[in-house]
């Protein structure tokens, strides 16, 4: 994804040599400018040019925030991009709602943006491939540990909630069949069908494993569909089962059940802001604006930011500000 799939221009490496290279490009009739008469002339089309490229050299002077393709993501991206704005004097620009996991991660390993929020657990398995754990310490430690070696990443302190996949299914389903935790679907798996994000389908942490830890056989295989839509799905009957995100403000608002993982089979899914290292030595300010949204937001209450979004249809951007500003002063 670099530079829209183009080889990558030398000439672009500091003001000098970028000026030098659009002087070089210019059209005919520009590099004819010649003899004392055109002195002048050349000189405000030298400035011109210097003024015109010197902004698009300047990458280090703004900070690049993304986001993953869902809601919380979103939300928390423009928490980050505020507490950056509201504690440093640097511009933020926002790329939000790039892609899954994989997207992000090679927008920031290839510099395109400097920041997002993760998840330990989605780290863990899917980037590191490490089959999963439970101990969110052992995990926070080894993500944080790994990215700094292996990518030049640095993984700040976690917000406070934990958003693990949430194995949900209707709440009269959960009433009618006596549904509490995950392993008493295997008895009802061969008549019911579920439906799943596409990410779900394909991690290490996601549903081959699930099956075969629950001994969950489907009536056919999952349905597979955008995360968004699952919850809709599950409402209107069209499946009877799907892996949502424990933090998510539609599950209450739509009448859902998360069944318990009582197998402790996902392992925990801490947010936490992952930045380039060059990027916080850069901007020193940067960490401690980060560190300051440690600890602040709790699984209740990121579900019911995500709600103010999913249900309430408010926006996001607003509803950061406003959080921000009760939160931190």
């Amino acid at each position: 994804m670099r530079n829209g799939g183009r080889p990558r221009d030398p000439r672009a490496e500091s003001p000098g040599s970028a000026l030098y290279a659009s002087c070089k490009d210019a059209p005919p009739a520009e590099r004819a400018l010649s003899g004392r008469g055109h002195r002048l002339s050349a000189l405000v089309l030298s400035v011109a040019l210097l003024l015109l490229v010197l902004p698009g050299c300047h990458r280090g002077d703004r900070i690049v925030v993304g986001s993953k393709n869902f809601t919380e993501s979103d939300l928390l991206g423009e928490i980050v991009a505020q507490q950056i704005e509201r504690r440093t004097a640097l511009p933020v620009e926002r790329r939000f709602h790039l892609g899954g996991t994989f997207v992000c991660h090679q927008a920031i390993t290839s510099g395109q943006i400097d920041l997002y929020v993760e998840y330990t657990g989605t780290a863990y398995t899917a980037v590191l491939q490490h089959a999963p754990v439970a101990d969110r310490d052992s995990v926070y430690r080894t993500v944080a540990r790994d990215y700094t070696q292996r990518f030049g990443l640095v993984w700040g302190t976690p917000f406070g909630f934990n958003n693990t996949f949430a194995i949900t299914v209707r709440h009269r389903d959960a009433t009618r069949y006596g549904l509490k935790r995950i392993s008493d679907l295997a008895r009802l798996a061969p008549r019911w069908k579920a439906g799943f994000g596409y990410e779900f389908l394909e991690r290490a942490d996601g549903f081959r494993g699930l099956a075969s830890v629950y001994g969950l056989r489907f009536a056919s295989p999952p349905t597979a569909m955008d995360l968004g839509l699952t919850y809709r799905a599950l409402a209107e009957g069209k499946v009877d089962v799907i892996a949502g995100n424990s933090t998510d403000g539609q599950i209450q608002a739509l009448d859902l059940v998360v069944l318990e993982d009582d197998r402790q089979y996902f392992p925990p899914y801490e947010a936490a802001p992952v930045i380039r290292q060059a990027a916080l030595t850069r901007h020193s300010g940067v960490a401690g604006a980060l560190a300051q949204l440690a600890g602040r937001i709790s699984d209740a209450e990121m579900r019911r930011l995500n709600a103010l979004v999913d249900v309430e249809h408010r926006d996001i951007a607003t509803i950061a500000r406003d959080w921000l500003r009760a939160t931190l002063p």
